[in-house]
């Protein structure tokens, strides 16, 4: 899943974009308002993580103006913990509020929760085949025995999962699992498919030659 973390603390928003690394997300950052609607509007993200307070556009009127164009889930962060703050953020189109200072347990919590119900998926796990996929804990495991997957391996296969019986692009893939950083001509994406399928056979994940991936209904 990727990720856009806008937010003007330089400190924060690094410390952030490590954490959320660190759980198998791409990310992106912005440090203003102005970079941050431009990002947000321009690339497909599974979750923004948007700080109220802004210089040059407040999150507020970041978040007014990309509900024109996108409905792409967002967790508010603000200092604001006044019930009027709040009803105006969720007002404004945020998906979920969260007030600082927080902690980082229950803001990628949080977050797990904004993108599991935006992906219409009600339950914390998914059975696909004989493995259990645990959306909390970003395991996978057969028959009570977990199996190591890579930060990266697991994202991908969550994302085909939470799209099982649809084929998925080799575009959008590229588009929700890498950030701007990545090269997209790259075959990375093969590496991983690859590494995939020699821990979980292959027949879990299907090719559909010209079209992309898909994980059968």
């Amino acid at each position: 899943m990727r990720l856009l973390i806008v937010e003007d603390e330089a400190d924060l928003l690094q410390s952030l974009a490590m954490a959320t690394r660190d759980e198998g997300y791409a990310v992106d950052t912005a440090s203003d308002g102005e970079e941050g609607l431009h990002k947000a509007l321009e690339s497909p993200y599974d979750c923004i993580v948007l700080d109220v307070m802004l210089p040059r556009l407040d999150g507020l009127g970041l978040l007014r103006r990309l509900r024109v164009a996108k409905a792409t889930p967002v967790l508010l962060l603000t200092a604001r913990d006044a019930t009027g703050d709040r009803v105006q953020g969720l007002d404004s189109g945020a998906d979920d509020y969260l007030v600082k200072p927080f902690d980082l347990g229950e803001l990628l919590a949080r977050l797990r929760a904004v993108i599991r119900r935006h992906n219409g998926q009600a339950s914390s796990s998914l059975v696909i085949g004989e493995y259990d996929l645990s959306l909390p804990s970003r395991t996978l495991s057969k028959g009570g025995v977990r199996i190591p997957l890579t930060a990266r391996e697991y994202s991908l296969l969550e994302y085909l999962a939470l799209r099982r019986g649809s084929v998925v692009s080799r575009t959008e893939l590229y588009e929700h699992l890498f950030d701007e950083n990545d090269d997209s001509l790259s075959n990375l994406l093969d590496v991983h498919v690859s590494k995939l399928r020699r821990k979980l056979g292959t027949d879990l994940i299907e090719t559909r030659r010209g079209m992309g991936y898909a994980i059968a209904g």
